[in-house]
């Protein structure tokens, strides 16, 4: 398990001050990738815990650089530039990179990512989360919103075997 972000909060910063879940913050989190391929994005997860709620995006290969952070409304779709609804009040998106839903090294194309484009915060059973939409799988970067119920601290973790990227949302 390798913590590759706990944010401003582990470090003085000036994020999240209340937090049940330890290291949360509200500070962006990024990390890069030296991979020269794009991770393949294979899986999405969603559930409530206690003290967090967390999504897990799952690859096929290797984990990708990403960015995550709080973002304001409209919520704009990568390359069409159209709005997309997002159920909640606050925003975090994640935006991962070289990824995709899309293998193009396999003959003409292989979908690697067949879940929804969507899944219900209600559905999954979570508290703060309400919404987790895909709104980019283009030129190589994969970009979820996440809408929540309020602006609440996160951690975001690497874990292998299979490579994934989760993220907890403090809920207590």
């Amino acid at each position: 398990m390798a913590f590759l972000g706990l944010g401003a909060a582990a470090c003085g910063g000036s994020g999240a001050s209340t937090s049940t879940l330890s290291g949360a913050d509200t500070e962006p989190l990024t990390s890069t990738s030296d991979a020269d391929f794009s991770a393949l994005m294979k899986g999405l997860t969603v559930g409530r815990h206690t003290g967090y709620d967390r999504v897990t995006f799952t690859f096929e290969n290797v984990v990708p650089g990403y960015v995550v952070s709080y973002v304001e409304p409209p919520i704009k779709e990568d390359g069409s530039g159209n709005t997309v609804s997002v159920a909640g009040s606050d925003y975090v998106q994640v935006r991962m990179q070289p990824a995709s839903g899309f293998d193009l090294n396999q003959g003409e194309g292989v979908i690697v990512y067949k879940g929804p484009k969507r899944i219900s915060g209600a559905d999954a059973g979570t508290s703060v989360v309400k919404d987790v939409v895909r709104t980019g799988d283009f030129e190589a970067v994969i970009t979820w919103t996440i809408g929540l119920a309020g602006k609440v601290g996160y951690t975001v973790q690497t874990l292998e075997s299979p490579p994934r990227l989760v993220i907890d949302f403090d809920n207590g």
